[in-house]
């Protein structure tokens, strides 16, 4: 498969106005599925408390159930959808391939660890979420070191990462990092491993801050948002990038870093939650090419309103209990993007 989704003939610049509709109507999507989320829920609260509550005129329990707990949570799923969403395309960007997702190189596994070692040893949730985030950002650390060391002089090397070799080295880390989740929940005791496996797929229940995922999409987006044109020459290849003015090392160094720090932050935030990465830019690019200046914003607000919409269908569809959301992701995920593999064809 070929990894240059990037070429000439793919570029297609989109107008202002274009851009402005495109984010629009994603955004008018985002927003009802937002609505839908304070909405739906428990059947003890049926959807006219819920409105009623929403306006300030429900009973106490309709409104603590609004306010309290399906507001956080839509909010956190929006935010981390968004962050998981773009760090994808960053990824994709950065790897020049399409198939490329937030977790391709071991950031995932290198949070997982953290988390779960941190509740195997009993740990609190401010030490989880701690753990899960050293372990995400000391991974990132790790495959960009490795992949960029020259072991016959034992030094960095100052050019380039070689995508290829960046690749190659997250996978087999992420392979590592595999085994050492697997052996953390062999050695869990069985009073801890429900919640332990809830993190590992993907749980947005026991969210209740919101602010952090959503600033750090905000700010994701600002720091980028200067460089989305340089992105579309970098996807051309290295050789016509440098040509063209680009300051490639420097670019490539900050496309890893933001697409680490964004993941690390949603892993964090809402456990391992899969195909979000993969299958928004992806579908997305499909649909309204492959600009970035209009690509990434429209990753953010569709990634989010995708996980707000699969964490409300996680935590009713088997009401009273409630489904990982990384589960519901996968459901949708793979049909989703075999489809659009066998159209894109």
């Amino acid at each position: 498969m070929s990894a240059k989704h990037g070429s000439s003939s793919e570029y297609r610049p989109a107008t202002f106005a274009r851009a402005v509709g495109i984010w629009t109507v994603l955004l008018v999507g985002s927003i009802a599925a937002l609505f839908a989320a304070l909405l739906i829920g428990s059947s003890d609260i049926t959807v006219r408390d819920s409105i009623a509550a929403l306006f300030g005129q429900g009973d106490m329990l309709a409104a603590t159930a609004v306010y309290q707990l399906r507001l956080p949570r839509a909010l956190a799923a929006f935010g981390t959808g968004g962050l998981l969403a773009v760090s994808g395309c960053l990824m994709q960007v950065l790897l020049r391939n399409p198939l490329a997702d937030p977790y391709i190189l071991g950031l995932s596994g290198g949070a997982a660890v953290g988390a779960l070692g941190a509740m195997l040893l009993g740990a609190g949730v401010f030490a989880v979420t701690a753990s899960a985030a050293a372990g995400a950002l000391a991974s990132s650390l790790l495959v960009f070191v490795l992949a960029s060391r020259d072991l016959a002089r034992l030094r960095i090397s100052t050019t380039v990462v070689d995508s290829p070799r960046l690749l190659l080295t997250g996978v087999m880390l992420a392979a590592g990092w595999s085994a050492v989740v697997t052996l953390i929940l062999v050695l869990a005791p069985e009073r801890n491993l429900r919640g332990m496996l809830f993190w590992a797929m993907g749980d947005l229940g026991g969210v209740q801050n919101y602010a952090p995922v959503l600033i750090a999409l905000a700010v994701l987006l600002l720091a980028i948002g200067p460089l989305l044109r340089q992105f579309n020459v970098l996807l051309r290849g290295d050789a016509v990038a440098a040509t063209l003015g680009v300051r490639v090392a420097p670019l490539k160094s900050l496309i890893f870093v933001a697409a680490s720090i964004a993941t690390a932050t949603a892993v964090t935030t809402a456990g391992t939650i899969g195909f979000v990465g993969l299958v928004v830019p992806h579908a997305l690019r499909l649909l309204i090419g492959n600009d970035q200046r209009v690509l990434v914003p429209a990753c953010a607000i569709a990634g989010g309103g995708l996980l707000v919409v699969a964490d409300t269908i996680a935590r009713t569809i088997v009401d009273p209990q409630q489904l990982p959301v990384g589960v519901v992701t996968a459901f949708v995920g793979v049909p989703a993007f075999l489809t659009l593999l066998l159209r894109g064809r």
